[in-house]
């Protein structure tokens, strides 16, 4: 089941988050405090939009999102997806990305956008979602 995104989700998502980050694909090591600051900044933005996945009455995954603005069209902007580790592979994140495409629809917004790692297995995932690669954008950095 999802549902909509609600504040006292947060721990639980920041602890979801933890387990499918800190490892090998993705090099991370998110404590609980950075991991709920994080997600926090998310929720507490402007246009959020986040749902949560419900399996036998525990959260186990999460899509948080924000529409923006856009000059043709406004979008929504997938800033960060997570599924229990035990769980991927089994449809819910797709199921995620579903939610988040009709609330666009009905929304009448241009459609979706992210950036991941292309160094991980989420590439070919948001490619199996008809997601495309954008080669007009180049995302970029500097370290410091």
């Amino acid at each position: 089941m999802i549902k909509n995104f609600q504040t006292s989700d947060l721990r639980e998502c920041a602890e979801i988050m933890m387990s499918v980050y800190n490892n090998e694909h993705w090099q991370c090591s998110w404590t609980l405090e950075t991991a709920t600051g994080y997600l926090r900044d998310y929720y507490d933005s402007k246009k959020f939009v986040g749902y949560t996945l419900w399996i036998d009455e525990e959260i186990k995954g999460a899509i948080f999102c924000h529409e923006k603005i856009w000059w043709n069209n406004n979008e929504v902007f997938v800033d960060e997806m997570f599924i229990s580790p035990e769980l991927q592979r089994r449809g819910y994140g797709t199921e995620l990305i579903n939610v988040v495409e009709k609330y666009a629809k009905e929304h009448d917004l241009a459609g979706l956008t992210l950036s991941t790692n292309r160094f991980t297995p989420a590439p070919s995932f948001y490619r199996k979602n008809d997601f495309s690669d954008a080669e007009h954008v180049l995302f970029m950095h500097k370290e410091i």
